[in-house]
């Protein structure tokens, strides 16, 4: 049997390291020893890490100070942010020279649609061969790929061989594969959900295909459905070269915590002028605001109120952040605060996966 929908020719593609390889690239003083992007303060926090760090398990999003102490010689490097866009066009420019559908989901990773390509190439795994070759001698950068019928395989597999690696996934090979997935691969499974999923008894893709939709359905949400389909190799999202944003928003770390809501508006008022210029130069509007929350214990809370109206101007921003501020009392003193505008007056083309069972069909070149 055929699925009933076309197959297609998905690669996504994964800098290695991105922000820490660039560095270590620039300064060859820096290769070989472990780094990281990001502050190495009390208040730091990594933005990257390069693989010789990772191995004393510093990661993205960690404290400095935490970093340090997991690696004692690690060092620290001031971002670059320009330097990073700088190259990561250079890299998209090579993905144009294939396909106009690149769907680009941060500086360091993207998506391509190769099922019709630039080169008329029928083999989707010899083009991510050979832009990872282009990469490679373009930038001095290394980059790991997937490649299968659909955006989340792909994005699984790309972290199969890493780093600078790639795997395939071939039609035949969609559903072996999944079965044979721990939970923790799946992408969309984070930490809790995976704790969650243990307890359940799902270890492994296998484990998840055998539960039932209501059964995801009333353990997961919204979200069993999702689970439902992909482990059946369904996900029939296609590469979006224009992806439409869900929400917009604008961020501060404060050098010292702050323990007053009177000490937070002179800062929420910096945020939503920020604000304010990201959503003009989209030129969109929003219904929900969001008040994010980072208490000194790093634990988040976000506060939000739709409005029957779009706004998208600095003094509405402002006014509804102070609202949700002083909504209830804080619980701690604050790190950082954050302002985003969602429910955003842009068309949404979310196109959802196919609810009928499908087998693959086997005569697809990859």
């Amino acid at each position: 049997m055929e699925m009933d929908f076309p197959l297609r020719k998905i690669i996504h593609v994964d800098m290695d390291a991105f922000y820490a390889s660039v560095e270590q690239h620039d300064n060859p003083e820096l290769k070989g020893k472990p780094i990281a992007v990001g502050g190495g303060s009390k208040r730091g926090v990594v933005s990257a890490a390069s693989y010789e760090a990772r191995k004393f398990g510093v990661r993205s999003a960690m404290a400095g100070y935490i970093a340090k102490k997991n690696c004692p010689d690690l060092i620290f490097v001031k971002p670059r942010f320009d330097r990073y866009k700088e190259v990561s066009q250079q890299v998209r420019d090579i993905f144009f020279e294939y396909t106009d559908l690149v769907e680009p989901l941060s500086l360091d990773e993207a998506y391509l649609d190769v099922t019709e390509n630039k080169k008329g190439n029928p083999s989707a795994t010899l083009i991510a061969k050979e832009i990872r070759q282009k990469i490679l001698e373009k930038t001095g950068l290394t980059a790991s790929a997937g490649i299968s019928i659909n955006k989340f395989i792909a994005k699984v597999a790309s972290d199969y061989n890493k780093p600078n690696g790639q795997k395939t996934v071939n039609p035949e090979e969609v559903i072996p594969f999944l079965e044979g997935l721990d939970i923790r691969k799946f992408y969309g499974v984070g930490k809790v959900t995976a704790e969650k999923m243990y307890r359940l008894g799902i270890f492994n893709g296998k484990d998840l295909k055998e539960k039932s939709l209501v059964f995801l359905n009333t353990h997961f949400g919204k979200n069993g459905k999702y689970y439902y389909h992909v482990v059946r190799g369904q996900h029939n999202s296609a590469v979006k070269p224009h992806r439409t944003p869900k929400s917009v928003g604008a961020e501060r770390t404060f050098s010292e915590n702050l323990s007053s809501e009177i000490f937070m508006l002179e800062r929420l008022e910096n945020i939503s002028q920020e604000l304010e210029r990201r959503l003009k130069k989209s030129k969109i509007a929003g219904k929900t605001v969001t008040l994010k929350i980072k208490y000194s214990d790093f634990t988040l809370q976000t506060r939000s109120k739709t409005l029957p109206y779009f706004i998208s101007e600095k003094a509405m921003i402002l006014e509804m952040a102070k609202e949700l501020l002083y909504q209830s009392s804080l619980e701690n003193s604050v790190r950082l605060l954050g302002i985003s505008l969602s429910n955003l007056n842009t068309p949404d083309k979310k196109s959802e996966p196919k609810e009928n069972s499908i087998s693959v069909q086997l005569r697809f070149d990859f």
